[in-house]
């Protein structure tokens, strides 16, 4: 009987299986679905309280309650099919009506003022002769850090003729003291709420994007005899244009959505309805006149007048910007 080399394994009949080795394809498939786990938190919360709430509202845009009899016992009430009805009531509402031409005029008075103000900021600061830049930034950028309840409610007290330091001031000096709580001013009062809070933002988006362009560029300028006015109107405001419409779109959503200041200066004058803006049209529906359906409506036709002003005023940027590249 031949005997196992020196130092080999005995077997002793026992068969051994072979190592199982991982198919290659383990690790990379781990890898693909590494990410989806990491995602999972995100779209969890974007689907309890962003899909499921707009698709909530949708649904009640479309029902309305029919009352049977009196209204009174059990089943009296019920929810039924509605179809466009609240749609129509919506789109014919005067009350909606006058409440989007307010805010179309209340944003073309912010937009281009605060558009305006963001730019000119974002282009001194970035001037080499500003001394004191870390101090002017953060002075300019603090009152978008006030909420806007608190900054309606400050600024609401500063109109106010008995509370305001500017009417005392005034009527010391023999000055008219202006109603900014009533009337044509009252546009200009809350426009200067927003321009005052959201100046900041737009102002440290531009900002930023100045401050990213090629130094390079500026240097060539000054080179061939460019002074700092003409390298800011000719150079860095063509240059920092995306930053500009991105800054837009931003203040016009915000602006079709305005509800803080007018709900919260509602009560300091008798100038301000409570339909004046379209979301305060919708809050008055749904928690004064509780007729959640017909708000529903009205909120799904905002939320699409909105999507739809986005859309064209970009596609439209878009085609400039195309042309302006290809010439």
């Amino acid at each position: 009987m031949t005997q196992p080399p020196k130092g080999a394994r005995r077997s002793y009949g026992v068969k051994t299986a072979p190592y199982a080795h991982p198919t290659p394809t383990t690790a990379p498939e781990r890898a693909r679905s590494a990410p989806y786990f990491f995602l999972l938190p995100a779209a969890v919360l974007f689907l309890l309280f962003f899909a499921l709430p707009i698709g909530y509202a949708v649904w009640l845009s479309f029902h309305k309650v029919q009352i049977k009899g009196l209204g009174l016992g059990k089943g009296a009430k019920s929810e039924v099919w509605a179809g466009l009805e609240n749609y129509a009531s919506a789109l014919t509402d005067s009350e909606f009506l006058a409440s989007a031409l307010r805010v179309l005029g209340y944003g073309a008075l912010v937009v281009p003022v605060m558009l305006g103000l963001a730019l000119l900021f974002a282009l001194l600061l970035d001037s080499e002769r500003v001394r004191g830049r870390s101090f002017a930034r953060l002075a300019i950028f603090l009152p978008y850090a006030v909420p806007g309840v608190i900054a309606a409610v400050l600024w609401g007290f500063l109109y106010l003729p008995d509370v305001s330091p500017f009417h005392f001031l005034l009527e010391k000096a023999g000055l008219p003291q202006p109603d900014l709580m009533d009337g044509g001013p009252l546009y200009l009062a809350m426009s200067n709420i927003a321009v005052w809070g959201g100046t900041g933002f737009n102002m440290i988006v531009i900002y930023t994007s100045l401050r990213s362009l090629p130094t390079e560029v500026f240097e060539a300028a000054k080179l061939d005899g460019c002074s700092e006015l003409q390298i800011a109107l000719r150079i860095k405001i063509p240059m920092v244009v995306p930053s500009l419409v991105l800054t837009f779109f931003f203040s016009i959503i915000a602006t079709l959505q305005v509800f803080n200041e007018p709900m919260t200066l509602k009560p300091l004058t008798n100038g301000i309805p409570s339909t004046w803006s379209p979301l305060m049209k919708v809050y008055n529906d749904a928690f004064t006149g509780g007729n959640i359906h017909a708000a529903s409506a009205t909120a799904v036709v905002l939320a699409l007048a909105t999507f739809a002003l986005s859309f064209a005023l970009l596609r439209i940027s878009n085609r400039r910007t195309t042309q302006g590249a290809g010439r």
